[in-house]
């Protein structure tokens, strides 16, 4: 039977050694970080470390000069939640957009006054004498300015996800996530929208609306909603929802914009390297041909 020990010895011994070929390889210390990431290629190159370990230490590297501003979503694209909206007008928002945390606001929207976990609105389902207030976490605020290295350290310091940033007039600029900013080391992160391809591409809500991947195939969607999807120029053809829409629109889709199609209204829901990954998708009225916002 194998000694657990010195199986974690021997792991430690390998992890010195790593970084100790790392300390050799890249001495006399680079004098700048451009310096410093040219170095990481060349060890890259000579197998000292991986392409991985590579573009990791990289990123971390150029994250020292990002700011809050630079990985923040704009307060022009933030879903908000009125306070005293009606219970059921809050529960088709928190469904309908499929964010885990909201920011919640009472009167003008720059006035944030907690945050929400879309998860404690079962706690009111099941006590409705619960006051909606009384479930909101409070809301952590931050300057644009704030370093991303600064930024995850409260992140982890404080158990919070989320923060507001405000600007230098202290109006709300944006919001940002511990997410946003593990992504610019690790890159994209699989979240609650991202589900495997295998496991489906067209999903039913409980509102009667449906949430579809900008991914799926045009043919597919056209079948399932038993319409004709296809672009207003004949001759350009498109595989998927996700580059048909976005070629109707004329631009890349942001979060939140709105399209007819068919008698099918696309929402933006979601979107990651410039293309959509998810949409709410609901029947409207007659089939029409291509309305815009």
């Amino acid at each position: 039977m194998s000694d657990p020990h010195s199986a974690r010895s021997s792991e430690k011994e390998d992890k010195r050694s790593f970084l100790q070929k790392v300390a050799e390889f890249i001495h006399p210390a680079p004098e700048s970080p451009d310096e410093l990431i040219e170095t990481l290629a060349e060890a890259e190159d000579n197998e000292v470390i991986g392409a991985d370990a590579r573009v990791m230490l990289e990123r971390v590297i150029r994250m020292a000069d990002m700011t809050a501003g630079d990985v923040m979503v704009a307060s022009t694209r933030m879903d908000l939640v009125n306070i005293d909206d009606p219970f059921d007008v809050i529960l088709h928002q928190v469904i309908s957009t499929a964010h885990s945390r909201f920011p919640i606001y009472q009167g003008e929207r720059e006035n944030i006054i907690g945050i929400l976990l879309a998860k404690d609105l079962l706690k009111l389902q099941r006590a409705p004498e619960l006051n909606l207030r009384a479930l909101l976490r409070p809301a952590v605020f931050v300057p644009e300015s704030k370093g991303l290295h600064d930024l995850l350290r409260e992140f982890r310091g404080n158990r919070n996800h989320l923060a507001i940033v405000i600007d230098e007039f202290g109006r709300v600029a944006g919001l940002v996530t511990i997410e946003d900013v593990l992504e610019e080391i690790v890159g994209e992160i699989e979240d609650e929208f991202d589900i495997p391809e295998d496991e489906g591409d067209i999903f039913a809500l409980a509102d009667n609306s449906y949430r579809v991947s900008g991914s799926t195939p045009v043919e597919r969607v056209a079948e399932a909603f038993d319409v004709v999807l296809q672009a207003t120029d004949p001759e350009e053809d498109f595989e998927t929802i996700g580059g048909l829409i976005a070629h109707e629109m004329g631009h890349v889709p942001k979060r939140g914009e709105y399209i007819q199609m068919m008698g099918l209204g696309f929402t933006v829901l979601h979107t990651k390297g410039g293309a959509v990954r998810w949409f709410r998708v609901v029947r409207e009225h007659a089939p029409d041909s291509l309305v815009g916002n």
